[in-house]
């Protein structure tokens, strides 16, 4: 059946759904790419697949295109860069746009904005790959305690991340984090719940989906365990009270509107086992579409589709200067 969305959507024209890319989450964005290809096709939409990395991105202006999905992951397609594109041909895209996708992906940016906005992030620290070699474990380990989190500043999909539990591991995390990008983000590991709020639309407008509460085995949500195992549990609802989850969900609000996000997002939580204070991780603007992946989950809860879920988006895709559509 389809719903009044649905038949909205498939009045959008010609919409091509960006997949694939040369990002280090190619695998992850070719499964979203083609869940979300089959959802528009389903809803009656003349959508088409449409992958950067083996097609010339003016090709989408010279072949007609009239919107575009975005469910590219990492660089390339979730920081800006495709989006920019898109707005110099004057195609309206799904998502945040130019200035807050950039910002978003870099987690060291993110965390900066939400700090000058008083919201409560883990502390951090910021190596250069060529300080790896000199840089004393103890004097990190004094500024951030054990565990402690290793992670590429601009990469998703938890590729790159290493927890850190002893003084002796932490040059080869760092090592490892400094292979996948040049900025390595250390973080205090926050020990307790982890929750990952999906958000849907823009500004004052913006709203939040139901949370979802993540158990994965020994506490390691990992690539494996995000996308390929089904032994992470996902908890919706979360268990906690009302009272804790209208305050992250607030919490989770403001973050996405400091930033200037539109479209759809997921801020991934954690909240201290002790205090039961929140702290922000980061933002994904450009989330998993796969079938583990956590938004289409959040959404089936409030009663959404994935059909439905991808019609939205569609049917919400915009431009930061609209005037470059007319």
């Amino acid at each position: 059946m389809i719903d009044a969305s649905q038949k909205v959507c498939a009045s959008l024209g010609k919409v091509a759904v960006l997949m694939g890319g040369r990002s280090a989450e190619r695998e992850v964005s070719l499964m979203s790419g083609q869940g979300v290809l089959k959802a528009l096709i389903d809803s009656g939409v003349d959508a088409h697949a449409f992958d950067p990395a083996q097609n010339d991105l003016m090709a989408l202006r010279r072949e007609g295109f009239d919107r575009c999905f975005i469910a590219l992951h990492g660089r390339f397609g979730e920081d800006g860069t495709v989006q920019g594109a898109l707005e110099l041909m004057g195609i309206p895209y799904t998502g945040s746009g130019v200035m807050a996708s950039s910002m978003a992906m870099d987690k060291v940016m993110t965390k900066r904005v939400w700090q000058a906005e008083g919201l409560p992030t883990p502390r951090h620290v910021l190596v250069h790959p060529s300080q790896i070699e000199t840089l004393s474990a103890d004097a990190l380990i004094a500024q951030l305690g054990l565990p402690l989190i290793v992670k590429p500043a601009r990469e998703g999909s938890s590729i790159g991340v290493s927890k850190v539990s002893h003084a002796k591991d932490l040059h080869a995390a760092l090592r490892a984090a400094a292979a996948c990008d040049s900025d390595i983000l250390c973080e205090q590991c926050i020990v307790g719940d982890e929750v990952t709020c999906p958000v849907l639309g823009e500004g004052a407008n913006a709203k939040a989906l139901p949370m979802i509460r993540i158990v994965a085995p020994d506490g390691n949500y990992d690539y494996q365990n995000k996308y390929f195992t089904d032994d992470t549990q996902y908890l919706v609802p979360s268990g906690l009270s009302a009272e804790e989850m209208a305050a992250i969900d607030a919490l989770i609000i403001k973050a996405y509107q400091v930033l200037g996000c539109r479209g759809w997002g997921r801020i991934d939580v954690m909240i201290d086992g002790i205090t039961r204070q929140p702290y922000l991780l980061e933002i994904n603007t450009s989330p998993g579409m796969t079938g583990h992946s956590l938004v289409p989950m959040s959404a089936r809860a409030a009663g959404m589709s994935y059909e439905a879920l991808c019609c939205y988006l569609l049917e919400h895709a915009g431009l930061d200067y609209k005037e470059a559509a007319q």
